[in-house]
């Protein structure tokens, strides 16, 4: 009998391999494998890379991935290396980065990046040009250090560079200056209005990339392919599209009448016992993989019972990454990743706390307890363990996955992982970040250590808000934006975390209607009491949180004053009975050092304004940005004015003495909530 089957089999190859591309390749793979890396996932036609093989999509789309704690995805482009930043498959865009200058702006690749040799790309819509001079020589024509001048190494000698903005660049230093090489890169508009401002922050503006187009140039032939209900490849020996039907090429119209009338009269017969023969084989083998992933399925998420999928392909898309349909399911066993993260088993976890040991625990929340644990390849991580299971903590648990899971930014936390919601318990596995929270230095077990002067702070607050004015860029309110929510690295760099109740919050919508949640001292008063969320609520949140830096005070204190327990209230009476001096913390030598006065003075205005009842009067968050990064600059500290706080004219109307609402002392949560177009969701 195996001898019977083991011919057919060989007949049956024999016969198909004559349209095999290439040899003994599974043609149908490529409708079952996609492309991921981190937070991508589910690309398919025209990308190839990793599982998915080359001759599933033309080679200008092979992407690589390479692993590491934030994976990092990269394409090739005429030759030139790029970082993938985002892709958007609807649109058909991508945010690319040159990888030489990458967290570098010296580079020895002296390739120009303002055209692209390959037709399938061409550059988006908001980009600007930079030209930047490398190995110049130096220049006696100066009187001052021109801003946008920056040093490079070169066999060892160190040499000067420029980096000039525009289509062509007409700066003077042109005439004055010599040098041999000249590299041009596309760079965001916006980020070329912030490099103006500040020429420091070059190696910052690059690493945000630029918009790139991108079509297939073999879309038409792919259309009659998919009509014909086969799936687009690429054959690269001959540089041509393919058109896969099951494991083989599809037949063309002038071929595939004898073609498909021989294959079919001789092997009709031997299909059908080889298929009785691997359907008994196949049945067995899936029953017993059924039976060993049934006891571990207490680990693993599954599918829902329908099969839905959710997916999308960009870093800034609401819906990111995909669960695994119900077929698949039973193809193959569950994979460990959910949302683009890794699946950890609650024993792992278990593991690496140490049982949780009650001498690991690094702080206590409204949701659960921060453990540092360390995983079996040596990682050092904060645990997350939820009180409860209930509906209500899945459900934050799982908002908190797919949020992180699909966003990346300096100052965000990076979660590495979680445990199955069908787990024992909801665990949430994240980057160890070690110095603790901004509240433990302002308030807490680290106050009295001195870690935290004026230059920090400002620091806090720009990263924060940088941090906040990303997320509400990509559709998201915190929602829960507090000092005990934002941890400090080694370098004292702000990570904002704990994205449990954050919401998505689609642009074309004013605001959602749902209940107030929050810490009680942080709550947009407007959204307690209208129920209406917006992203003016981060910013008034953001606005306590900057009181909270000028002060060393806590949000809500009830051993201080009636008038003074909410910290708002409290710093809004003072700003504006000018009597600033009375609220800042007195270790910042506001009284003794010119240079902090005025800048925490410039930073009570701007909290005051973040803190208005109306949101209309706030500024957003972009705003917010603008301000806090001209406070921190030169300019706003040598800048010879008044010593007094003055009031000016246009603000009188904001600071006049009338009684404003303020953030509730507690949060009172009885209320169905819902979008503005409808009343269903939370």
């Amino acid at each position: 009998m195996l001898s019977i089957t083991a011919a057919i089999i060989i007949i049956i190859f024999s016969l198909y391999h004559t349209t095999s591309l290439p040899p003994h390749a599974a043609l149908s793979s490529c409708n079952v494998t996609s492309f991921n890396c981190g937070y991508v996932t589910n690309l398919s036609y025209p990308f190839t890379g990793g599982e998915r093989p080359s001759f599933c999509g033309p080679p200008q789309f092979h992407l690589s991935c390479q692993n590491g704690v934030v994976p990092e995805l990269s394409i090739s482009i005429s030759s030139v290396g790029y970082r993938v930043i985002a892709i958007n498959s609807e649109a058909h865009t991508l945010t690319l980065a040159r990888l030489d200058l990458w967290n570098e702006t010296c580079t020895h690749v002296y390739v120009n990046s303002s055209t692209f040799d390959d037709n399938a790309f061409s550059y988006g819509s908001g980009n600007q040009n930079l030209s930047l001079f490398y190995e110049c020589k130096p220049s006696s024509a100066f009187s001052q250090t021109p801003q946008n001048l920056f040093h490079c190494f070169s066999n060892g000698n160190k040499n000067n560079s420029y980096s000039l903005l525009g289509p062509f660049p007409l700066d003077p230093i042109l005439a004055f200056v010599e040098c041999d090489e000249q590299v041009e890169v596309p760079i965001l508009k916006e980020q070329a209005d912030r490099l103006v401002k500040n020429r420091s922050l070059l190696g910052e503006v690059l690493m945000q990339g630029f918009n790139v187009n991108y079509t297939n140039p073999y879309e038409r032939e792919c259309d009659e392919c998919l009509r014909s209900g086969g799936l687009c490849g690429f054959d690269s020996d001959k540089n041509e599209p393919i058109c896969i039907c099951g494991d083989q090429l599809c037949p063309t119209p002038e071929k595939s009448s004898s073609k498909v009338g021989v294959v079919i009269g001789a092997s009709v017969g031997g299909v059908v016992v080889l298929v009785v023969i691997l359907g008994c084989v196949y049945f067995v083998v899936q029953r017993r993989k059924k039976i060993g992933y049934k006891s571990r399925s207490g680990d693993r998420f599954v599918a829902s019972s329908s099969g839905e999928t959710f997916t999308s392909t960009t870093n800034t898309s609401r819906s990111l990454f995909s669960f695994q349909s119900s077929q698949s399911d039973t193809a193959t066993p569950p994979r460990s990743h959910y949302f683009g993260v890794q699946v950890f088993t609650y024993e792992e976890l278990e593991e690496a706390t140490k049982n949780f040991d009650p001498s690991r625990e690094l702080g206590e929340g409204g949701f659960g307890v921060v453990y540092k644990g360390e995983l079996k390849d040596g990682r050092v991580v904060a645990v997350k363990r939820h009180f409860e299971s209930n509906s209500r903590r899945i459900a934050q648990f799982m908002n908190e996955v797919q949020i992180l899971a699909r966003l990346r930014h300096k100052n965000l936390v990076t979660l590495f992982g979680c445990t199955s919601r069908h787990s024992r318990e909801l665990l949430l596995v994240y980057e160890f970040i070690p110095n603790g929270t901004v509240a433990d230095h302002l308030q807490g077990k680290s106050s009295k250590s001195a870690l935290l002067p004026w230059r920090i702070r400002l620091n806090i607050a720009v990263e924060t808000a940088e941090a906040l004015a990303y997320l509400h860029a990509n559709d998201t309110i915190h929602r829960d934006v507090k000092t005990n929510n934002l941890l400090l690295d080694d370098q004292f760099r702000v990570k904002v975390a704990d994205f449990g109740l954050s919401r998505d919050f689609p642009n074309h919508l004013t605001h959602v209607s749902t209940a107030p949640q929050g810490t009680p001292g942080y709550v947009d008063p407007e959204y307690h009491q209208c129920y209406q969320l917006t992203d003016k609520s981060d910013v008034y949140s953001f606005g306590v949180v900057l009181v909270e830096l000028i002060s060393s005070l806590q949000a809500v204190d009830i051993n201080r004053n009636r008038s003074d327990v909410n910290l708002a209230n409290m710093a809004i009476n003072k700003i504006q009975n000018q009597e600033l001096h009375e609220l800042v913390d007195p270790y910042l030598g506001f009284e003794r050092n010119y240079a902090i006065r005025k800048m925490t003075t410039a930073v009570a205005e701007l909290a005051f304004r973040c803190l208005q009842q109306e949101r209309d009067m706030r500024p957003s968050m972009n705003e917010v940005v603008q301000v806090l990064r001209e406070i921190k600059s030169d300019g706003l500290c040598t800048r010879e004015e008044t010593e007094v706080l003055e009031i000016r004219t246009d603000e009188a109307k904001l600071m006049k003495k009338v009684p404003l609402p303020v953030s509730p002392d507690s949060v009172v949560d009885k209320w169905v909530s819902g979008y503005s177009v409808s009343n269903n969701s939370s």
